[in-house]
C-alpha cells in the first residue's frame, strides 16, 4: 500500500520555516535565496523563520563559516525568529549540541522494530510499498519504496546522517514548511519514511528549482556560486540583491520588477515559484542595483560611499577639494555627472578619484595614441594659457575655447579633448569633460594641465 502524505490546511496552525545551511562554505546565491524564500514565506504568513546550523560534517565545518552565513544574511537584511545569537525554545540551534537527541531518535526506531544494527551503524528499515509526497512546486512525486535501500541513520561513530538528524529537528521545531533547493527531492522519500515512522506528520515540501550560472551549470559552493558577502565588496546595495534574489525564480504576477521588502513580503507565495531553474544575470543584478542608487537621496548615497569606503583615499587627499558632502550643492553636481553611468558603488569610487586626487601616472595608450606627436606640448600650454584666463569658466565657454584654438592651430578638437582628459583624470575614458572642469575649478585644471606638460617634456628629452 503507497503511503502517501498530502499537507493538511490549517489555518490555526502557526507558520515555522527554517533555514538550515552547512558551515562547509560562506553562504553563496543559491542558499541566500533559499533563505529569503523561507523568510518572506513566514513573514507573509505572520510565522517563524528559524535558523539552524547543521554542523554535523565535523571535518569540513568551520566557525568562521558560521560567522560568515550569519553576515551573509544580516547583509541581505534577512533576520532570524530562533537560532544562533538570538536563542529560542528550541535550543540549541547547533546539530553538534543535538547528537543525544539524534541517538535518543535512533534507539526509539531500534526499539519499535524499524531500524536495526549493521556493523556498529544502524539503519532504517524501508517497508514495502510507494512513498508520495505532494510538492507545493512540483506536485505529486511517487517513489516506489523497492528502489530505496534501508539506509544509515546513525553512523558507527554514533554520529547521525543528514536523513535522520533534518527530520528530528523539524519535529522538534515543529516545521510546517520546508522550502529547499530541489536537488533535495531525491532525499524526501527517505524523510517522509522516518516522519511517519516517528509517529509524525511530515510538513509540507515546497524544492525550488535551482540556479544557474552564465554557463548554465548549476551554482554551488565548488562552481560558480560566489559568497552574498563578495558582492558587497562589488558595490552593490543589499536591497538590490534581495530583490533581485527574491525575482530569481519566482513571479509576482505582474510586469513590475521593482518592490520593496515589505512589497515582496506581502505578494510571496509558493504558486508563483518557477518550475524550470532560474539563470544567475549578472547583468540584471547590475540593472537592480543601478536603479537603486538612482532613487538614493544625495546625502545617503554619500552616506553609503562612506560607509563602502570613499574612494579609497587618504584624509589628506580628500581635504584638497573639500570632503564629498561638505559643500552640498557641489556635491550635487559631481554625483548628477556620475549617476548615470555608475551600476555600482566601486565604479562610483573608481570615478570620483580624480575629483579628489591629482593624477600622478597616464593611460600609456593614450598618451601614445594622442599625445606623441611632438607638437603636443605647445599645443596643450596654449591650452592651458587659454583655460588660465577665459571668463567664465563655464562648460560652454570652455568648450568654445578648445575648439577655437584648435581651429587656428590646425587640430581637430579631439586631440586637445583627449589630452585635456588625460591631464585632469590620467584616463581614456571619464564622466563629460567640460562638466568635469568646471567642478575641478581653473586652478586644479591649470596646475593638471601644467603637470602633464612637464611629464611630457620631461619624456621628449628623455
Amino acid at each position: 500500500m503507497a503511503r502517501v502524505y498530502r499537507p493538511a490546511v490549517n489555518n490555526s496552525q502557526v507558520t515555522r520555516l527554517r533555514f538550515a545551511p552547512s558551515p562547509t562554505g560562506y553562504l553563496h546565491v543559491g542558499g541566500a535565496r533559499t533563505a529569503l524564500f523561507n523568510w518572506l514565506y513566514a513573514r507573509r504568513h505572520g510565522g517563524t523563520f528559524i535558523l539552524r546550523i547543521e554542523d554535523t560534517d565535523i571535518e569540513r565545518s568551520q566557525a568562521e563559516m558560521v560567522t560568515g552565513i550569519l553576515d551573509g544574511l544580516r547583509w541581505l537584511g534577512i533576520d532570524w525568529d530562533e537560532g544562533p545569537e538570538v536563542g529560542g525554545p528550541h535550543a540549541p540551534y547547533y546539530q553538534s549540541q543535538r547528537l543525544e537527541r539524534y541517538r535518543a531518535a535512533a534507539k526509539q526506531l531500534i526499539d519499535s522494530g524499524q531500524a536495526f544494527e549493521d556493523g556498529g551503524a544502524i539503519r532504517f528499515k524501508v517497508p514495502p510499498g510507494k512513498t508520495t509526497f505532494v510538492d507545493s512546486v512540483h506536485g505529486p512525486i511517487e517513489f516506489d519504496n523497492e528502489h530505496i535501500e534501508s539506509f544509515v541513520i546513525l553512523r558507527s561513530d554514533t554520529h547521525p546522517t543528514y536523513h535522520l538528524s533534518v527530520v528530528v529537528d523539524d519535529i522538534d521545531m515543529a516545521i510546517t514548511h520546508v522550502v529547499r533547493g530541489d536537488d533535495h527531492i531525491s532525499n524526501t522519500p527517505k524523510q517522509v519514511l522516518l516522519y511517519h515512522a516517528l509517529g509524525k506528520t511530515p510538513p509540507t515540501f515546497a524544492h525550488v528549482p535551482l540556479i544557474m550560472g552564465a554557463d548554465k551549470q548549476r551554482l554551488s559552493k565548488r562552481h560558480g556560486a560566489t559568497s552574498v558577502m563578495e558582492y558587497e565588496k562589488l558595490g552593490y546595495l543589499p536591497e538590490a540583491m534581495f530583490n533581485f534574489l527574491a525575482l530569481l525564480g519566482w513571479g509576482t504576477g505582474s510586469n513590475d520588477e521593482m518592490f520593496t521588502k515589505d512589497e515582496l513580503v506581502q505578494r510571496f507565495n509558493l504558486e508563483g515559484i518557477s518550475g524550470g531553474n532560474a539563470v544567475f544575470n549578472t547583468e540584471k543584478l547590475d540593472w537592480f542595483n543601478h536603479q537603486y542608487l538612482l532613487k538614493l537621496a544625495d546625502e545617503e548615497l554619500i552616506a553609503r560611499l562612506r560607509g563602502f569606503g570613499l574612494a579609497g583615499l587618504p584624509a589628506e587627499a580628500l581635504a584638497k577639494a573639500g570632503d564629498l558632502g561638505k559643500d552640498p550643492a557641489w556635491s550635487s553636481r559631481v554625483l548628477a555627472l556620475l549617476r548615470p553611468r555608475c551600476k555600482r558603488l566601486t565604479e562610483y569610487r573608481d570615478q570620483l578619484a580624480p575629483f579628489f586626487v591629482d593624477p600622478t601616472e597616464y593611460d600609456a595608450e593614450g598618451v601614445r595614441k594622442h599625445l606623441s606627436a611632438p607638437e603636443m606640448p605647445a599645443h596643450l600650454t596654449a591650452l592651458r594659457d587659454a583655460y588660465a584666463t577665459v571668463s567664465p569658466f563655464d562648460e560652454a565657454t570652455l568648450e568654445q575655447a578648445l575648439r577655437a584654438l584648435a581651429e587656428a592651430r590646425g587640430l581637430k578638437a579631439a586631440s586637445l579633448i583627449h589630452g585635456t582628459r588625460l591631464a585632469v583624470t590620467g584616463r581614456m575614458v571619464s564622466p563629460g569633460l567640460f562638466e568635469m572642469l568646471v567642478l575641478l575649478g581653473r586652478e586644479r585644471v591649470v596646475a593638471r594641465l601644467d603637470a602633464l606638460i612637464t611629464n611630457l617634456t620631461r619624456d621628449t628629452r628623455a
